[in-house]
């Protein structure tokens, strides 16, 4: 169970070499030829000797930058914690295709079926339409159907493709790609590094693929993480169509957009994300380890990005009596969006009017290790817990 009473005081030399650690990676991203502007990591630290509650890791998600949670990071801030905002493996960097993970097919495999899709005219006219309409930030469901049904016509063995990678323990996933999902992780934990002179509790917060991993984080790490926040966390790609066209059409050469609209990415990149959450995050292993740390998950029933019934799923599996756990789903009418935790922050038309009750709940959670979920489905704030300012 979370230690709900741990209040820790850095010393100077700690807060120091912390931020000297930080500092060297900022530095190497200064270095890079495509570092993205804007996606900087940065942190909130308290003075040495001012007691803390723990420091809070934090990851957005995918295709944003660390800025679209600094409202909840300026609230534990504020209220007693240390605060690292981390970008996720890669998204510092701009050229997605070269920079962010990604899965691809191996050439054996991905050369034959790229001449095809150059020779074939009618994939040929799709993505010359396409092209001419910037506007679209992918294509539709209809769109995607099609193009799948087209792939599949043009090379039978793209269901064979598919179900290597459909499935998280198929062997013969390495066989026709090569991939570099498993960098969320090993870049995870190069940050939590970098706390490695930080004392007391570790907590990580993540939104989306950010929420996934402060998942694996956490499973990878429970001598150091003892907590989690995971906001919809992109476990499995929503929808069983989109999923497939994503695994199919990922490791060709189709792109997209997202929070960036900016920022065209190729839609290997969510195959990726679908595989980390698939064969890392809901690993047996992680899923054992995951059972002794305290997790809070906060889903919404206006998913269009993290599928809710792996999710459920996921949960139950991670619950045990060796720990305390909690799961709110906001309901249709609650016209709660995916980018749950920005107040400002459009998408399907829809924005979060319960932030403040999220961002409380989630205050509530790291340092009691428990949820109010009548006031998680509040437009007024509790009493009991710090209040959060008005958006500005």
């Amino acid at each position: 169970m979370m230690n709900v009473a741990a209040v820790t005081t850095p010393a100077l030399e700690q807060i120091n070499q912390t931020k000297r650690a930080i500092e060297h990676h900022i530095q190497s991203i200064d270095r890079h030829p495509d570092r993205r502007e804007g996606a900087y990591p940065y942190y909130l630290f308290h003075e040495p000797g001012q007691p803390i509650r723990g420091t809070v890791m934090m990851f957005h998600g995918f295709s944003a930058k660390p800025h679209q949670m600094w409202r909840l990071a300026d609230y534990l801030f504020q209220n007693g914690f240390n605060v690292y905002q981390s970008t996720i493996a890669g998204h510092v960097l701009t050229n997605p295709a070269k920079n962010w993970c990604q899965v691809d097919l191996k050439p054996p495999y991905a050369d034959p079926l790229r001449e095809k899709l150059r020779r074939d005219p009618i994939l040929q006219d799709f993505f010359k339409n396409f092209a001419t309409h910037p506007d679209a930030a992918r294509p539709g469901f209809i769109q995607q159907i099609a193009l799948m049904a087209r792939l599949v016509a043009l090379e039978p063995r793209s269901l064979d493709i598919m179900n290597a990678i459909e499935s998280p323990n198929n062997p013969d996933f390495d066989h026709y790609f090569t991939s570099s999902h498993l960098h969320y992780l090993t870049d995870a934990k190069a940050r939590l590094e970098d706390l490695h002179a930080m004392p007391g509790a570790i907590y990580t917060v993540g939104l989306s693929v950010g929420g996934a991993v402060a998942l694996g984080l956490a499973a990878s790490r429970p001598d150091r993480v003892k907590g989690v926040v995971a906001y919809a966390p992109l476990l499995r790609i929503h929808g069983k169509e989109r999923r497939q066209y994503v695994n199919l059409a990922g490791p060709l050469d189709i792109s997209e957009s997202g929070w960036d609209a900016n920022l065209r990415f190729p839609v290997g990149a969510l195959t990726a994300v679908d595989r980390f959450g698939s064969s890392v995050v809901m690993s047996p292993s992680a899923v054992r380890s995951l059972q002794t740390i305290p997790t809070f998950m906060v889903l919404t029933e206006n998913e269009d990005a993290a599928d809710i019934d792996t999710n459920k799923r996921f949960f139950q599996d991670i619950s045990s009596e060796r720990n305390r756990n909690a799961f709110y789903l906001y309901l249709l009418k609650d016209q709660v969006p995916h980018p749950m935790v920005d107040p400002t922050e459009v998408s399907q038309n829809m924005s979060n009017h319960f932030w403040q009750s999220l961002y409380q709940e989630t205050f509530r959670f790291l340092t009691e290790g428990r949820v109010n979920m009548d006031n998680m489905g509040s437009l007024s704030q509790a009493q009991d817990v710090p209040p959060v300012a008005n958006a500005n």
